[in-house]
């Protein structure tokens, strides 16, 4: 698209245009500090400190892959990926890591579950060991140095893993066993959002913030039917999307404006679903009549796309609609100068609401 007078559009974010292009002003810079600075005391940012320490774990991952089953040790071991909050570089103090260790085809899901797990059980740091061979989604949970690492597999059909792999492309999906494909979803839906929003740092800020309003608020939950971290994540994206230009505090607000107003069971998406005629089931209503009958869909970006939200009821789906407008309220009056950020983090009244 040329504009008129030839300047470059923007890059297009999202499945929409934008609501606001509009840039932030000073008092958004000192609203989005103050912010932060309401943040601190919740132990939402990790120091430098503790950053380290856990890059520690991480490159701990590294050589643990690289160390694999004997039958890799003569070529190119595996790789390990993190995603979710620690990915999305929005992880708080003491949270947990999830990985992913990507093997080439060579080595079998049983060396990772046997012959790999027995390497690790000889590692005195590493404690409280156990694998869950058997789950949707097949992991080794440890203990590293006191950080809780959730570890998944995924072989892919490759001779080697090569250091720059992009997991997002949908043909490395092609003849993957089913469990090797849940294994990867949680690393192409993070490194798709990041993908998906125009301004990185904005989008981490602005989630640090709804997801500590969302913990505060007890609606932090996917397993009571309220929103897990990843539609969390989801939302802010989509409020990213329509509002590129916005710094943290300006962004807080409209996240509050849009999903206040939002007319559910219109799905949240990020961008369009495309078919990767690779046959997995897709959350797709015109298809699958039981995906009619989801009443708040947040839909991962990442093929194949599902509904991250299918616990929810329609009653939780009313407490977080009261907690979307209330929000927006407390937002209003801070944005007005007449309350502080402070007031947006206050736990609610449990026992008062519920008589």
């Amino acid at each position: 698209i040329t504009m008129p007078g030839g300047q470059q559009p923007q890059k297009h974010y999202g499945i929409t245009s934008a609501i606001s292009l509009a840039p932030p002003r000073e008092i958004d810079h000192q609203y989005t500090k103050k912010l932060c600075d309401a943040m601190k005391p919740f132990g939402v940012f990790e120091d430098e400190e503790e950053l380290n320490h856990r890059l520690g774990h991480v490159n701990c991952m590294s050589f643990m892959a690289s160390n694999l089953p004997p039958s890799a040790i003569s070529c190119v071991g595996g790789k390990i990926f993190t995603f979710g909050s620690y990915r999305l570089g929005v992880h708080t103090k003491g949270a947990d890591i999830d990985a992913l260790c990507v093997a080439p085809r060579h080595v079998e899901r049983s060396d990772f579950f046997q012959s790999f797990f027995e390497k690790l059980k000889q590692h005195e740091e590493i404690k409280d060991l156990r694998a869950v061979e058997d789950a949707f989604v097949p992991v080794i949970k440890f203990k590293f140095d006191g950080i809780e690492i959730d570890l998944l597999f995924a072989r892919l059909a490759l001779q080697s893993i090569p250091d720059n792999l992009d997991l997002r492309g949908d043909s490395i999906l092609r003849n993957l066993d089913i469990r090797c494909i849940r294994s990867l979803n949680g690393c192409r839906v993070t490194d798709e959002i990041l993908y998906l929003v125009p301004n990185k740092e904005n989008f981490r800020l602005t989630l640090r913030a709804i997801k500590l309003w969302a913990k505060r608020r007890g609606i932090y939950s996917n397993m009571l039917g309220f929103l897990g971290g990843v539609s969390w994540a989801m939302l802010v994206a989509r409020t990213c999307q329509l509002y590129p230009n916005a710094v943290a505090a300006t962004l807080v607000h409209k996240f509050f404006l849009v999903f206040s107003k939002w007319e559910w069971p219109n799905p949240v998406l990020l961008k369009q679903p495309e078919d990767s005629n690779l046959n997995l089931p897709v959350w797709d209503p015109r298809v699958n009549p039981s995906d009619r009958y989801h009443l708040m869909p947040i839909i991962t970006p990442a093929y194949p796309q599902q509904n991250s939200t299918y616990n929810v009821s329609t009653s939780t789906r009313t407490i977080m609609s009261e907690e979307f407008k209330y929000g927006l309220s407390v937002t209003d009056e801070i944005l007005q100068g007449k309350a502080e950020w402070s007031k947006l983090f206050e736990p609610p009244s449990f026992f008062q609401k519920y008589k």
